[in-house]
């Protein structure tokens, strides 16, 4: 049997699956239902793959366990299939918005980011097996807190993909296309201090805090070079305690993005030159780089072009895309592992009220999983 008329056979049970985990809700930070969310995924991975040959909980402490499960191969090597099963909906989403399909669309909460492409890595593997179709060893690294920028998970990815032959991240697709190039992430957090003072009986007393954030917050919009993939975007702004009041203090988040390395250390220069005109006036920073950007290293390209000519195989052409979000697989770029992103679903609407999933190409994106692990034996 074909690859992809095994992956339109399977179709009907993969939805059940993806049912399955949209019904359990997985908030970045809630801790028992990330353990339940995480417990369904191992089961349902064990139920349709039989036990793996290995197995490691690690323990996230305040956030999402990690789980590795190691499946062999009939080839050398091992390739790391990543995935996250936490979502940024918070627990009760579902009440008002259940997991339904209609007109060949799919849709809930977290079923486009990403549980669907946990389902598509799971069932892929499955195929392979049914197939009897050569292929290298397989390890899933399942992590909880990718949504809130991996500070537990992201050691155990660098190692996982340390010996991989390749990193398949199961992020939703950009319109079929898989994700080649992502922007690196900072997040900052400004504090300006300032002296309080009656505005209205002593104003020369007084040093705004406010006043003073805002001249810095319009150095820091212009400090954004779109012609370079810099974007800034000062995204929270609070301080002050009444109308009639000099502000002692105010604060900002600032999120940034860049597409190439060497734009941060032009923006962490930023940040540390920040000074207020007013002397009586203190600034800090902190925050940092939560991810740096994933770039187009030399195996990664390599890898793309086997992915291209396995869709062509199989009759249709993949496309590639650069986009401003990033995930895991930035770790993995910068490590310079070949990492291809993008094997989950087709459709749109993540973090929105709107996320959806097309049902149609769930066996195309499968296949297509299938077909390259399978050319990498």
């Amino acid at each position: 049997m074909a690859i992809e008329e095994w992956s339109r056979q399977a179709l009907p049970a993969m939805l059940d699956d993806i049912r399955t985990l949209v019904e359990l809700e997985t908030p970045s930070h809630d801790g028992p239902a990330l353990a339940r969310g995480l417990t369904a995924v191992r089961e349902l991975a064990a139920g349709r793959l039989g036990p793996p040959a290995g197995e490691t909980r690690h323990d996230g402490g305040r956030y999402g366990d990690a789980l590795e499960l190691r499946y062999a191969g009939t080839a050398p090597g091992e390739v790391l299939l990543l995935g996250h099963y936490d979502t940024v909906w918070p627990a009760g989403t579902l009440a008002g918005w259940p997991f339904a399909i209609e007109d060949g669309t799919m849709t809930g909460p977290g079923v486009f980011d990403m549980k669907t492409g946990l389902v598509q890595a799971i069932w892929a593997v499955r195929g392979l097996r049914a197939l009897g179709l050569p292929h290298p060893g397989v390890r899933f690294l399942f992590s909880g807190d990718e949504e809130i920028g991996s500070p537990a998970s992201r050691p155990r990815i660098e190692s996982a993909c340390a010996d991989a032959v390749a990193t398949l991240v199961f992020e939703p697709s950009l319109r079929g296309a898989l994700k080649t190039s992502r922007k690196g992430v900072g997040q900052f957090d400004v504090t300006v201090t300032g002296v309080e003072a009656h505005a209205g009986l002593d104003p020369a007393a007084g040093a705004s805090a406010v006043h003073a954030l805002a001249e810095l917050v319009t150095r820091l919009a212009a400090a954004g070079a779109p012609e370079r993939g810099t974007t800034v975007n000062v995204g929270l702004i609070s301080g002050g305690t009444g109308r009639n009041v000099a502000a002692g203090l105010a604060t900002c988040g600032v999120d940034v993005r860049v597409g190439d390395p060497a734009e941060m250390a032009r923006i962490d220069g930023l940040f540390a030159g920040l000074r207020a005109a007013d002397p009586r006036v203190t600034v800090s920073v902190a925050g940092g780089w939560n991810r740096p950007p994933m770039t187009p290293n030399a195996p990664s390209r390599h890898l793309f072009e086997e992915a291209r000519t396995v869709a062509a195989a199989q009759g249709w052409e993949l496309a590639e895309a650069a986009v401003g979000g990033a995930s895991d697989g930035n770790f993995v770029s910068a490590l310079g592992r070949a990492v291809l992103d993008g094997f989950g679903a087709v459709g749109d609407g993540a973090h929105a009220r709107h996320e959806h999933v097309l049902v149609g190409h769930i066996p195309e994106r499968t296949a297509l999983t299938i077909g390259l692990i399978s050319a990498l034996a």
